[in-house]
């Protein structure tokens, strides 16, 4: 047998109970999901045989599908959070998932706890599922905004199918993909992320679909879905976030693995190709891309925000490098001194009585992008959507009040 075709479990020993029964497996994202494999059919599995395993049926669980974990080694770094629900004689999980897409139950007691233990740390894997059109974006300069997803809860979905629940583009059905894509990237602080429940946010819900991209936001802070409990998060105000060190670029093909397309060079400001001649053809119906590009430049892209720190008494360009932390963004190795304290810098406006994010400026007209998306604020603006929740617009720079630059600091 093959140590590289063959499942980990049947090198390991990794076993895990689920659904009655006890399958080898493999681990997923550090113990949050494992796929699950069998001699035999079982209900729930896929035939999808592997060179030279006795194992064709698999399965892909999440960790709260499993009853129990045998033979699993040491984790290296603390996990997230789990989402845990209160103890409730009556109600169970499925209850919870029934309100989860429920707008009117948003405040539900229940509800509301479950929703609360899922949180953000500084160091939580996040995720963004992208179209080939949005990773093409990515690799040439955007920065994480909008939607997104603690990578805990949705390492289970690793197919092109089961991560459309997650897609944010509207291209979902038309595309025509068998890949899907991703943006990895660690949190540099949990204030940088927000819920999409409360007063602030129900203007998201009240959006009709003709002037939205994706599923509608049901205000319960869960993705809308039939079979999946996950809790959902946007980046504060919707803002870009900086670009960490080593996030990555994530394709996943049909077969259900993960290959590491490219991971982002800081300091270079652009994208090293990681993925091998194997893999190489997941690039093909990305628009604009070459499969045989070796790293990729942003370039002079507009950003919208940077992390700003303090070494000494002199500020710097800085960048969050996780789970190490936060430092000078240097060419040379020498001069990447640790920050004494760091912040995201952005810059805010009002137009026509909405608060916006200023994304860039050209020959006098400003590019905004809508803080509390709500039907008046896209009406009165003329904002398009171009992202599940992502609304921008083009104001002249003349009729924009309140335009200040301020820095979100964090907590070292």
């Amino acid at each position: 047998m093959s140590e590289l075709s063959s499942p980990a479990s049947e090198r390991t020993g990794l076993r895990v109970a689920f659904d009655g029964g006890v399958y080898p497996a493999e681990e997923i994202a550090r113990g949050a999901a494992y796929e699950v494999f069998s001699a035999d059919e079982v209900t729930g599995f896929e035939w999808a045989p592997r060179p030279g395993s006795a194992l064709p049926w698999r399965r892909f669980v999440h960790v709260t599908e499993v009853t129990a974990v045998h033979g699993a080694s040491q984790p290296a770094e603390e996990p997230d959070t789990p989402l845990m629900m209160p103890a409730h004689r009556e109600h169970g999980w499925a209850h919870l998932h029934q309100l989860s897409q429920q707008p009117s139950a948003a405040g539900d007691p229940l509800l509301v706890a479950a929703r609360a233990s899922a949180v953000v740390r500084r160091g939580t894997r996040m995720v963004k599922v992208l179209s080939a059109r949005q990773l093409a974006g990515y690799v040439r300069g955007w920065l994480p905004h909008g939607f997104c997803y603690r990578e805990h809860d949705v390492a289970h979905l690793r197919t092109p199918s089961a991560t459309t629940v997650l897609r944010t583009d509207g291209e979902v059905g038309r595309d025509g993909s068998d890949v899907a894509y991703a943006l990895r990237w660690r949190a540099a602080d949990p204030g940088d992320y927000d819920v999409p429940v409360g007063e602030a946010h129900r203007g998201l819900t009240a959006l009709a679909s003709r002037d939205r991209l994706g599923p509608p936001v049901l205000g319960t802070g869960f993705v809308p879905s039939n079979g999946q409990l996950i809790p959902e998060f946007i980046t504060r105000d919707f803002a870009d976030l900086p670009m960490p060190a080593n996030a990555s670029l994530i394709a996943y093909p049909a077969q259900g693995v993960e290959v590491v397309l490219y991971t982002y060079q800081a300091e270079q400001r652009g994208w090293l190709r990681m993925v091998g001649p194997q893999w190489r053809h997941l690039l093909a119906a990305v628009p604009g891309l070459s499969p045989d590009q070796e790293y990729v430049p942003t370039g002079d892209a507009p950003r919208s925000t940077q992390l700003v720190g303090v070494h000494g008494d002199t500020e710097y360009e800085a960048v969050a490098d996780l789970p190490g932390g936060f430092r000078v963004l240097a060419m040379t190795r020498a001069a990447r001194y640790p920050v004494d304290a760091v912040a995201r810098r952005l810059r805010f406006a009002r137009w026509r009585g909405a608060p916006c994010l200023v994304l860039r400026e050209e020959a006098g007209w400003l590019r905004l992008r809508l803080r509390f998306p709500d039907p008046d604020a896209v009406v009165a603006t003329g904002a398009q959507c171009h992202d599940r929740g992502v609304y921008e617009t083009w104001a002249p720079g003349a009729e924009v009040t309140d335009d200040q630059v301020m820095d979100a600091r964090y907590a070292m």
